[in-house]
């Protein structure tokens, strides 16, 4: 907290009115009261945009192995159309997008679950060390 002086208040406390001071201590609180909510406010952006590119790769993963389903789809197609070697190429191509969209979509899902819980951490606890120091500062 700040011990800025604004014009009209006196620097000593002691000299201070109860009046003042309880004034004195209303800005202040507000003052910190919107700083701690700007901070919220960065925090649970930055959450989100965490959140959002985990969504995506997630996304992106589930779509990998879907076109790795219709590929074995093909793969078992030609598999019983032809036993030949054709089918096989496409069954390994099928696998290979398979394991490729699974990763991705392990990977997509730590990334998200690393901006979970989506609450403002910092600034609770910011909030919560404001509170003690307040309570120190009313004991003295």
């Amino acid at each position: 907290m700040s011990d800025v002086n604004h014009p009209g208040e006196r620097s000593d406390l002691g000299d201070e009115s109860v009046s003042d001071l309880v004034q004195r201590a209303s800005r202040q609180t507000a003052e910190l009261i919107r700083q701690e909510f700007r901070l919220a406010q960065v925090e649970l952006k930055d959450k989100g945009q965490r959140i959002g590119i985990g969504a995506g790769i997630v996304g992106a993963g589930a779509l990998v192995a879907f076109y790795g389903g219709a590929t074995l789809v093909a793969a078992a197609v030609l598999g019983l159309a032809t036993a030949l070697e054709p089918w096989l190429a496409a069954l390994i191509v099928g696998i290979t997008l398979v394991v490729i969209g699974g990763i991705l979509a392990l990977v997509g899902r730590r990334k998200a679950t690393e901006a979970l819980p989506p609450t403002p951490e910092e600034a609770m606890t910011s909030v919560h060390d404001d509170l003690q120091h307040i309570k120190e500062q009313a004991r003295r």
